[in-house]
């Protein structure tokens, strides 16, 4: 059977448990097991990652800025299993929340660079 997996992936929502948005599917990591068939690693979301898909100046372009946003380029994308995808429908669906994933590393800079900043951002709104 073959499944296209860019038809069915690619540019979908990813939503956690809670409902919450997590991003795009930018990209597909691919892993290739020990008899040496191909498999889905993770699902990969990011400019970094969306860059390299698009090539050419326009994905230089969104890398460049997912660098310029990140202490440690180039940014990596946020890698999210393939184990935590609950299913696939309108969006990609996980079966944790958005909370249990590593923050994409532009996400990281940007808050420790502006919002954490802002005078009051520490303290919880009420």
């Amino acid at each position: 059977m073959r499944l296209q997996l860019a038809k069915r992936l690619l540019d979908r929502q990813i939503v956690d448990v809670d409902g919450r948005l997590v991003g795009r599917v930018d990209d597909i990591a691919f892993a290739v097991d020990a008899d040496g068939l191909p498999y889905v690693d993770c699902l990969l979301t990011g400019r970094g990652a969306l860059g390299q898909r698009i090539g050419g100046r326009v994905g230089r372009i969104l890398m460049a800025i997912a660098d310029r946003f990140t202490d440690h380029p180039p940014a990596p994308p946020l890698c999210i299993p393939l184990t935590l995808v609950a299913h696939v429908d309108s969006a990609v669906r996980l079966r944790c929340p958005a909370a249990d994933l590593p923050p994409p590393p532009v996400e990281s800079w940007l808050r420790r660079h502006l919002i954490d900043r802002i005078p009051g951002a520490d303290r919880a709104s009420g």
